[in-house]
């Protein structure tokens, strides 16, 4: 015996060694400690409190470059409307991204190898960002140029965020493809609805089997066609909004945008135009959090069965309250919600979970053997050790960007410039906000139990005309609701195609 452990002893050390260096690097580490961490230091001490306790994470040159530390943090420096630091960290973030496109391209085989997820843990992959995460790096480095002014660029940004769909689609076909053809070679089942316990209905929602894909957002094409607009192009504005209305059907103001689209943009109109174009962008809540739920797998080897433990992540649907109404100058508009991250997150997790699965069935596989090995040259000492690297090691990759909001809504109307107290639900902002200009784009973010106000987005410019001049006895435009008709006066001027207004009061204020 005592021969048969100082054989066993090298390898035994080798085991601890490796389980101790995985479970201690930082690829190893929880990505839902570190956000909860920073959300808490948000709430005690604002947002700068929240920002410096992320810096503080990150320690070597790597990690400042990291794809998922820069997308926090520019998310976060953007809620504090440091749109120059935003950008550039968006932008680091963002060569992360374009070396996985390049990469998707030109050597698809090369993302899809995951020896090391495969044998050891899901957190050992390089973090390549959810596909949807890649989507939004380029829309809110669009809506980071706007804030400032910088139009030219934030159409740039919003041409490469149709070229990287175009990529994300061509590239997970083919994946998919890959994973089914190996899972066959392997006998491997690949479907979460194999995994006893897994709470699969939390994927096979209506809303999450709704959405196209996992990557696309009806926000990012109605920002598309509503910049375009913007810029007098209403031939690249219309595909924008046909897009948003094609990835949300049945959304009234994605609708009146694109059948709007030529009055708006006609020179009779804007000629005659005294009310600013708004649109609002209402944010909610946060981001989603992917928990691990642990299973356990009896294994077959040569001595019988062992059990390998074995991990996925759950993400819970949200449940938070809507949004409805927000009101300025004695106009009531309706919220709309375009984008829900938390069921973005889900379909993305349901599209993965199939080479998820086959992974976690090789690593069971595996590490079985080994746990096996162990027990044969070390007894139950070994075996108990092999369990204990096996556990060590098997997290579930819990790594997503948590700073995004939860939820995106859009509301469109007109209002004469100045400035505006604004309430959404009937609750008012703190600060009024000032519009000018032919288009103005206000964004706000519904944080923890404030309302943070972004830089208002403005272009153009109102015709100058005396009061005097203007048409005396011009009609009111009539707009329709679904529940009552009436007439807005302070929308005498408003094309018939304009974003409709209700006279409903606000609903009360919802908790986000």
């Amino acid at each position: 015996m005592t021969t048969q452990l100082s054989r066993f002893r090298p390898r035994l050390l080798w085991v601890l060694t490796l389980s101790a260096a995985l479970t201690g690097c930082a690829t190893m580490q929880s990505h839902d400690k570190l956000a909860t961490d920073m959300q808490a230091a948000g709430r005690t001490g604002g947002i700068p409190a929240a920002i410096a306790q992320l810096e503080s994470t990150a320690k070597t040159e790597d990690e400042k470059t990291a794809l998922l530390y820069n997308m926090e943090r520019g998310e976060l420096l953007r809620m504090d409307r440091r749109y120059p630091d935003s950008t550039n960290a968006f932008l680091l973030a963002d060569t992360k991204v374009k070396e996985w496109e390049e990469t998707a391209k030109t050597n698809p085989s090369k993302l899809m190898g995951t020896v090391g997820a495969a044998l050891i843990s899901e957190r050992l992959k390089v973090y390549e960002g959810q596909d949807y995460e890649k989507v939004w790096v380029t829309t809110r480095l669009a809506l980071n140029r706007m804030a400032v002014g910088d139009f030219e660029n934030a159409r740039v940004d919003i041409k490469r965020t149709h070229e990287r769909e175009a990529i994300i689609a061509e590239f997970r076909a083919k994946e998919t493809l890959a994973a089914e053809e190996e899972a066959k070679s392997k006998g491997a089942t690949s479907g979460g609805k194999e995994l006893n316990g897994y709470p699969v209905e939390t994927l096979n929602d209506p809303e999450v089997l709704a959405l196209k894909n996992g990557y696309s957002n009806a926000l990012s094409h109605y920002l598309a066609g509503f910049l375009y607009e913007m810029l007098n192009e209403p031939g690249l504005a219309a595909p924008g909004y046909r897009k948003a209305i094609e990835l949300k059907p049945e959304t009234g103001v994605l609708e009146e945008g694109l059948r709007g689209l030529d009055t708006r943009t006609g020179f009779t109109w804007k000629r005659r135009q005294r009310m600013t174009d708004v649109l609002f962008i209402v944010e909610a809540g946060d981001a989603p959090a992917r928990k691990p739920k642990a299973f356990t797998l009896p294994v077959p080897t040569g001595r019988g069965l062992v059990t390998a433990s074995i991990s996925y992540p759950v993400i819970e649907p949200s449940k938070d309250a809507l949004l409805t109404t927000i009101s300025a100058a004695g106009t009531n508009l309706k919220l709309e919600k375009v984008v829900d991250v938390n069921v973005m997150a889900r379909r993305a997790l349901k599209d993965e979970m199939p080479g998820m699965v086959l992974r976690g069935f090789t690593r069971a596989v595996a590490k079985g053997v080994l746990q096996n090995e162990l027990q044969k040259r070390g007894g139950l000492v070994g075996g108990l050790i092999g369990a204990a690297a096996s556990v060590a090691t098997e997290q579930a990759d819990d790594r997503m960007w948590r700073m995004l909001p939860g939820r995106v809504y859009v509301a469109r109307g007109y209002l004469p410039p100045g400035e505006h107290v604004v309430t959404v639900n009937g609750r008012a902002l703190p600060q009024p906000i000032k519009i000018d200009g032919q288009y103005a784009l206000v964004p706000l973010r519904m944080y923890d139990n404030s309302v943070l106000t972004g830089d208002v987005a403005m272009l153009g410019q109102l015709p100058t005309v005396a009061a005097a001049s203007q048409p005396a006895a011009e009609p009111a435009v009539t707009t329709r609701t679904t529940t009552t008709t009436t007439t807005n006066n302070r929308a005498r001027q408003v094309p018939k195609s304009a974003v409709k207004s209700t006279s409903t009061k606000p609903a009360p204020a919802a908790k986000n």
